[in-house]
C-alpha cells in the first residue's frame, strides 16, 4: 500500500474521501485483514477501522437491533447484547477477531446459516460516505420515500433514479435473475446482489447492495443490524464417523431431513493436521478409530432429553442406512472444544512441512445439497486429470465446501496449474448454476470470473453499479469490477539471495523460511484480551497490526522472498517488528499454524548477531544470571542502586530503555539458600527434582518457595540438583551457540538423576 491510515471519527473518513478523490487516490477499507481473496491489498491507502472506529453507538433490546461502528469485533458485540437474550446470528470461524464492516463487506455466513443466514439477512441499515463526500444512509424505502430520493439533485439522487430505471426494465429483470445462482443457494457473494432488489416488494433497501460488495460503492461509517433471541438453551453434536467421504456427503442429506441448526464436514487431512497442533490435539478427545470424514451435526433444543430424543432418531437413520461407524453424541462444555476443532481447520492446513501445500483457489464453492455428490464427483474427476489431491471441509449443509488442492506455489508449473484449476472450477460451478463464491467473497482470486459466472450483460449492468456509486473509481479498485488476473500479484517471488544456514533444527517444517511460510493470515493473533487465551500479548496491549504475530511473520517472509533488501538496512526493517515479541510461545501453542513466533525471532537474532553483532542492550539482557549471581552478593546494594531515578534514567538512556521500566529487584534470600534451611524429614519417599531457574532463585524466589511447600504437601520429597543457568536469556536475545552451550551442560548435570522415577 501507499499509506496506511487510521481514522478516528466519521469526520476523519470524510477528510479521507475528499483527499483521495481530489487526488486520484484508492482508498482500502480494512477490518482484521481476516478475508482470504485479497479483498484488502493493494496499491492505495489502507483505512484501518478497527482501531479507533470500534465502539457499539447504541442497543435496543425490545426493537432487537444495535448500531455499532465498522470496527467492532463479532464476538465482542455478542459479549455485549448477550444481557438482553440477543445476538447477532451469522457466525464466522474468525468471529473472536473479525469486525462488522468486514462482514458487510464480505456478507459473511457461517456454520449456522442453515438458521440464521448471512450478514445480508440482518443488515437494517448502512451509513457511509459516498465519493462525492455526501454521507447516506441506505435503509428500507417506502416508493414514495424512493420517489423522492429519485427527485433529489444529488448524488444520492443519482444513485436512486439508476436503479429506479434498471428495476423498471422488463427485460433486465429477466435476464438478470437467469444469469445468477440458483436461488436456493443461499451462500453466494459473486458480484453485486442487483438480482435481490429484483425481488424486493414495497420499496427498496439498497443496503442489501452494501453487503457482499467488497468496499467497492462507498465508504461505511456505521451499520444498523438486527439482532435475534439467543438460541435454545440446551444443544449436542452428534459427530458422526464415516470409512469414506462418498459415506459423508451422502449422509448430509439424511442429517438435513432432522431439522438441524449445523451440518460442517472435516475430512481426514485436516483431522490429521490437527493431530500436530498443541490446543487442537486436545480437541480431538471425541474421534473414534482413524475416519475418513466427520460430519460434525448441531440439534438443539430446551431440554436435554430433547436434545437426546433427536440424536437417537438421527443415529437409528444413519444406521438403517448404514452410514457411518461411530455416532458420539456430545454435550455441555464438549460442544465447544469441538467447534473449536472445526474452526482451526483452516489454519492447521499450513501445518503440512515442506512448500507443498492446499492452496485458496477453489475454496468457496456453493451449489444446491442435492448436486453436491455429482458436483464432487466432478471436481474429483478434473483434479484426477492435473494429478493433484484436495482437501476438503466446510458447510456442507448449506451446499458450500472449503476444497483445496495442494500446490507448490513456488514452482511455475504448479503456478500455471493454479489458474488452469480455477477456470475449470469456474465452469462445473456454472454447470450446477452455482456460486464460485459462497462466503469469502470474489476479491483478486475470483473477480476475474465473474463475468463467466453472471455473463457479459450482467457484468455490463455491475460496471454500471460501480460507475454510478464511484465515478472516481476510488473506492477499493480491482474488486468485482476490471479484477486483475488471479495469478498476476502473487506473493511469492523467486529471490537470489542466500541465507545462513539456521543453528535451531527446522525439519519438522522442512526449513526455517518454511517455518515462517506457515503463517496463513487467519489472524488468531489479533484477538482482544477480551476473548480469552495468551496470543498475542503484544497486540492485546497496544492492538497495534504491527505487534502481531502475523505481521512479524509477513515481514520475515518478504526478507526470506528477496522484496526487503538482505542487508543490515532490511534486518534492522525486521528487527523493529520483532521488538516486541515477549518469546512466550503462545503463538506455538494458540496459532493453528503453529507459527512458533518466539523461536524464529530467536534464529533471526542469531544471524543477525553473526552478521553484524549484538547490541548492548541485548547483550547486557543476554547475561543477566551471570549479573544475577554477582549482585546478589549485596541485593540491597543493587536495589538501591537500580531504585534510585537519577542512576534508573542513565541504565534506561544506556541501555535504549523505556524511562518507566522498573528494573527487577532482587530477593533478600536466594530460592537455592532458602532451601538449605527447609526440612524434609517427614516427607514421602517418592523424589522429583525442582529447575531452579534465574528468575525464580533470584528475583521471583516466592514463586519457588510455594512450589516446594506445594510439593511437599503431595508428599514428594524435593530435590534441588546443580545445574547451569537455565538459557532462557541466551535464547531470548539470539546468543543460540550460548544457548547450546548451557542446554549441553544441563543435560550432562541431569540426565544420571532425572528419568521415570525422578520427573524434572
Amino acid at each position: 500500500p501507499l499509506a496506511v491510515v487510521r481514522p478516528r471519527d466519521v469526520q476523519d473518513l470524510r477528510l479521507l474521501v475528499s483527499f483521495a478523490r481530489r487526488h486520484q487516490l484508492p482508498l482500502i477499507p480494512r477490518g482484521a485483514g481476516t478475508s482470504l481473496a485479497g479483498q484488502v491489498v493493494g496499491r492505495g491507502i489502507v483505512v484501518d477501522v478497527s482501531f479507533s472506529l470500534n465502539k457499539i453507538i447504541d442497543i435496543n433490546p425490545d426493537e432487537k437491533w444495535v448500531m455499532v461502528e465498522p470496527g467492532v469485533v463479532l464476538d465482542e458485540l455478542n459479549l455485549a447484547v448477550k444481557s438482553h437474550g440477543l445476538f447477532f446470528g451469522p457466525e464466522t470461524s474468525t468471529s473472536n477477531r473479525c469486525t462488522l464492516g468486514g462482514m458487510v463487506g464480505n456478507n459473511s455466513c457461517g456454520s449456522h446459516s442453515l438458521v440464521y443466514g448471512s450478514t445480508r439477512d440482518h443488515l437494517l441499515e448502512v451509513h457511509g460516505v459516498l465519493s462525492s463526500g455526501d454521507e447516506v444512509v441506505f435503509r428500507q424505502l417506502t416508493p414514495q420515500e424512493w420517489a423522492q430520493k429519485c427527485r433529489l439533485n444529488t448524488h444520492e439522487g443519482s444513485i436512486y433514479r439508476f436503479f429506479k430505471t434498471m428495476l423498471d426494465d422488463a427485460d433486465v429483470a429477466t435476464f438478470v435473475q437467469a444469469s445468477f445462482p440458483h436461488p436456493s443457494i443461499h451462500r453466494r457473494n459473486t458480484g453485486y446482489a442487483i438480482d435481490l432488489l429484483f425481488r424486493q416488494q414495497g420499496g427498496i433497501n439498497l443496503s442489501a447492495l452494501m453487503a457482499g460488495s467488497e468496499g467497492t460503492l462507498f465508504m461505511i461509517t456505521r451499520v444498523k443490524l438486527g439482532l435475534v433471541p439467543l438460541p435454545p438453551p440446551v444443544s449436542g453434536l452428534v459427530c458422526a464417523h464415516f470409512a469414506t467421504l462418498h459415506q459423508a456427503i451422502e449422509a448430509n442429506l439424511v442429517a438435513l431431513d432432522h431439522q438441524p441448526v449445523a451440518v460442517e464436514l472435516m475430512d481426514k487431512k485436516v483431522l490429521d493436521l490437527t493431530r500436530d497442533n498443541i490446543v487442537q490435539r486436545q480437541n480431538r478427545f471425541f474421534i473414534e478409530g482413524d475416519p475418513q470424514a466427520l460430519l460434525i451435526v448441531e440439534l438443539v433444543g430446551q431440554s436435554v432429553d430433547e436434545v437426546r430424543e433427536k440424536a437417537q432418531r438421527l443415529t437409528a437413520d444413519f444406521q438403517s442406512k448404514q452410514q457411518g461407524y461411530a455416532w458420539p453424541l456430545l454435550m455441555g462444555r464438549d460442544i465447544r472444544r469441538v467447534w473449536d476443532l472445526r474452526k482451526a481447520g483452516l489454519g492447521v492446513l499450513s501445518n503440512m512441512p515442506g512448500d507443498d501445500l492446499p492452496v485458496p483457489v477453489i475454496e468457496d464453492t456453493a451449489v444446491r445439497v442435492e448436486d453436491m455428490a455429482a458436483y464432487l464427483a466432478d471436481i474429483n474427476q478434473m483434479l484426477t486429470h492435473h494429478g493433484r489431491d484436495c482437501v476438503f471441509y466446510g458447510h456442507i449443509g448449506s451446499g458450500e465446501l472449503h476444497l483445496r488442492p495442494v500446490l507448490n506455489m513456488k514452482q511455475p508449473d504448479d503456478v500455471r496449474l493454479f489458474r488452469r484449476i480455477a477456470t475449470d472450477t469456474a465452469a462445473i460451478v456454472k454447470k450446477y448454476r452455482g456460486s464460485l463464491s459462497g462466503e469469502h467473497g470474489d476479491g483478486r482470486l475470483r473477480g476475474e470470473f465473474i463475468p463467466t459466472m453472471v455473463g457479459e450483460q450482467v457484468y455490463a449492468l455491475f460496471r454500471q453499479v460501480k460507475e454510478v456509486f464511484d465515478p472516481k473509481n476510488i473506492f477499493n479498485p480491482g474488486k468485482i469490477i476490471d479484477t486483475p488476473p488471479m495469478d498476476q500479484h502473487l506473493r511469492y517471488r523467486p529471490t537470489t539471495a542466500t541465507m545462513p544456514d539456521p543453528l535451531f533444527s527446522w525439519v519438522s517444517t522442512g526449513g526455517w523460511v518454511q517455518g515462517i511460510e506457515r503463517c496463513n493470515g487467519s489472524a488468531d493473533c489479533r484477538k482482544s484480551s477480551i476473548m480469552g487465551g495468551t496470543m498475542c500479548p503484544s497486540f492485546m496491549a497496544d492492538r497495534n497490526e504491527k505487534d502481531s504475530t502475523r505481521a512479524r511473520a509477513n515481514l520475515l517472509r518478504h526478507y526470506f522472498t528477496g522484496s526487503i533488501d538482505v542487508n543490515k538496512q532490511g534486518m534492522a526493517m525486521v528487527l523493529d517488528v520483532l521488538d516486541l515479541c515477549l518469546s512466550c510461545k503462545a503463538c506455538k501453542a494458540e496459532c493453528p499454524s503453529n507459527v512458533d513466533m518466539a523461536k524464529l525471532k530467536a534464529e533471526f537474532l542469531h544471524q543477525y548477531h553473526q552478521a553484524h553483532g549484538a547490541s548492548l542492550r541485548d547483550s547486557v539482557f543476554a547475561r543477566q544470571p551471570q549479573l544475577f549471581r554477582v549482585a546478589s552478593m549485596m541485593p540491597s546494594f543493587y536495589n538501591f542502586l537500580i531504585g534510585n531515578r537519577m542512576l534508573g534514567s542513565v541504565i534506561a538512556s544506556v541501555l535504549h530503555l523505556n524511562p518507566d521500566v522498573k528494573l527487577p529487584q532482587l530477593s533478600d534470600q536466594t530460592l537455592r539458600k532458602w532451601f538449605k534451611t527447609v526440612s524434609q524429614t517427614n516427607h514421602g519417599q517418592r523424589c522429583v527434582c525442582l529447575f531452579t531457574d534465574e528468575f525464580t532463585n533470584f528475583t521471583d524466589n516466592g514463586v519457588g518457595k510455594k512450589a516446594v511447600m506445594l510439593l511437599q504437601q503431595l508428599g514428594y520429597h524435593v530435590i534441588m540438583p546443580a545445574h547451569a543457568e537455565s538459557g532462557r536469556t541466551w535464547l531470548s536475545k539470539g546468543f543460540l551457540d550460548k544457548a547450546k552451550t548451557v542446554a549441553e551442560k544441563n543435560v550432562s548435570l541431569l540426565s544420571s538423576l532425572v528419568g521415570d522415577d525422578v520427573p524434572l
